[in-house]
């Protein structure tokens, strides 16, 4: 898999993020080898987001100067970093994923409503559930309503009958589509992914779809025809 794809997929993500805190009043700054941010980010969000596998020394230094009180965090989108002299210690790894949007969608009868968010009160609902599957450490919104006015954002929910059920974020950005924030009903979880990516790929037509997982996530997402395509680590400061 070329390199390109990886650093679409790091690139898409540091726009998500800057997106996500644009809604919070804090947008931060790109530069040629990483995207930061200086001010409080909201939970889950990093405040550095590497864009190259190259310029390592420049991407040090500028960690390094970034003086944040309590924890925080690097996505070291290439795994090419040491941050543990920086006083780091790493979350987790993962791989980024890639789904060709030539290929076919394995069939799936969870026969959900999918709909996509497209109003302030269905996104407070939806994210009452997200919190629920991921557990946020905050009560505060994390995804606000200037997302809805976002023509890159997809928030993606399916019902049964009433009930939320699944859901999804997609943010087109670099000529991808990046898929996150995912949470699935237990025993449906399965068919409901196939259902999620083919309503993805309606949606984006012609656009590859990218994303990160590791675990049995990771596991899940490729059996549904995803390739890693290469790794990244998250690191934590310490405090």
């Amino acid at each position: 898999m070329s390199r390109n794809t990886v650093a679409a997929a790091a690139f898409n993500n540091a726009r998500w993020c800057d997106a996500v805190c644009r809604t919070h009043e804090h947008p931060g700054e790109f530069a040629d080898v990483l995207w930061l941010n200086r001010a409080e980010v909201p939970p889950f969000y990093p405040n550095v987001v590497t864009l190259t596998p190259e310029g390592e020394a420049l991407q040090l230094e500028a960690i390094s100067a970034l003086a944040l009180p309590g924890r925080w965090g690097v996505k070291d989108s290439f795994a090419t970093l040491d941050l543990a002299p920086l006083g780091f210690e790493e979350l987790f790894s993962a791989q980024w994923i890639h789904f060709h949007s030539e290929k076919r969608v394995p069939p799936s009868a969870a026969g959900a409503r999918w709909v996509q968010v497209r109003d302030t009160a269905a996104l407070a609902a939806w994210e009452v559930v997200w919190r629920g599957q991921q557990g946020p450490a905050s009560t505060h919104a994390v995804f606000r309503p200037g997302l809805l006015e976002d023509a890159g954002v997809g928030i993606f929910a399916a019902y049964h009958e009433d009930t939320l059920i699944a859901g999804a974020i997609a943010y087109r950005a670099e000529g991808v589509v990046s898929l996150s924030n995912t949470f699935f009903a237990g025993s449906r979880a399965r068919v409901l992914r196939a259902e999620l990516l083919g309503q993805l790929l309606a949606a984006f037509p012609g656009l590859p779809v990218v994303g990160y997982e590791h675990g049995d996530e990771l596991a899940a997402w490729c059996a549904l025809g995803f390739e890693p395509i290469g790794p990244l680590r998250v690191w934590l400061k310490r405090t």
